[in-house]
């Protein structure tokens, strides 16, 4: 089970560099490379067991505050010409802290139960 979460992480690793390369157009780039570039060091740092409980805690919670804080007044979709692109590019932003935010509570709760359990 060890061996998977370690893929897993590389693989998240990979589409957070990825999701941060995607925002090179964007108005605020260097804000979401930060973003992204957290959220990938942090999963590197879990495939080699260096990622502390406390630190996969305080990510996932920020990730998840950054998520109620990005959020659209209206959620209008993901596809542009759909709603107001405001919205549109709003919910896609709290979208992706929802997931960063989700993958950290994963790696807290296997961090939290692998030294419970001494897996």
């Amino acid at each position: 089970m060890n061996a998977f979460f370690k893929i897993l992480a590389v693989i998240f690793a990979l589409l957070f560099l990825w999701s941060a390369y995607l925002q090179y157009n964007d108005p605020d780039a260097l804000l979401w490379y930060a973003i992204y570039g957290v959220a990938s060091i942090g999963s590197i740092l879990f495939a080699v067991n260096r990622l502390g409980l406390l630190w996969a805690a305080i990510l996932c919670l920020a990730y998840l505050i950054g998520t109620v804080v990005f959020w659209p007044e209206k959620f209008e979709g993901f596809t542009i010409g759909k709603g107001d692109i405001v919205n549109v590019e709003r919910g896609r932003e709290a979208c992706g802290l929802l997931i960063v935010g989700l993958v950290y509570l994963m790696y807290a709760l296997r961090i939290f139960f692998k030294k419970k359990l001494k897996v």
